[in-house]
């Protein structure tokens, strides 16, 4: 189960209510509160939008780290894509392996690889709890550490 109990708490500390979080990322009201209520997905390019609106990182609204490390570097294409398939290899999955993994298939895992598309919500978040490692590290928002403790 997605975890983003985090995203209602930042907002709160950051006094904005959810009519002003909605008009930043330029979505709907309601879409903004489905969210984060986690009766929808977030979807994972308004999830980096929020995180670099409101300086916070991915593993902390995720709920994979207990801080908020964020640092100010922007979501990186080119890495996300490299470090998908280098976790991939280190953890000795093809991309058959890992795409049964996400009950999806090996062409979505490919996509991914090849920077069609950003790797969905779900799917990063499965990943990083199952193997440790940090979403902000797989979507090259940083370079370390790579795994969180």
């Amino acid at each position: 189960m997605l975890n983003t109990s985090n995203i209602k708490q930042y907002r709160i500390s950051l006094h904005k209510s959810q009519n002003e979080v909605a008009d930043i990322l330029k979505v709907s009201r309601s879409s903004y509160a489905m969210w984060e209520s986690n009766n929808e997905l977030f979807p994972i390019k308004r999830l980096i939008d929020f995180c670099e609106l409101f300086s916070v990182s991915v593993d902390y609204i995720f709920n994979l780290c207990l801080e908020n490390n964020y640092r100010l570097q922007k979501y990186n294409k080119d890495k996300s894509m490299l470090r998908l398939k280098e976790f991939r290899k280190e953890n000795k999955l093809t991309q058959e392996k890992l795409a049964s993994i996400l009950n999806t298939n090996k062409s979505v895992i490919c996509g991914y690889e090849k920077g069609r598309y950003i790797i969905a919500t779900p799917f990063l978040y499965q990943i990083c709890k199952k193997y440790n490692i940090s979403a902000d590290y797989l979507l090259g928002k940083i370079d370390s550490p790579k795994y969180l403790n």
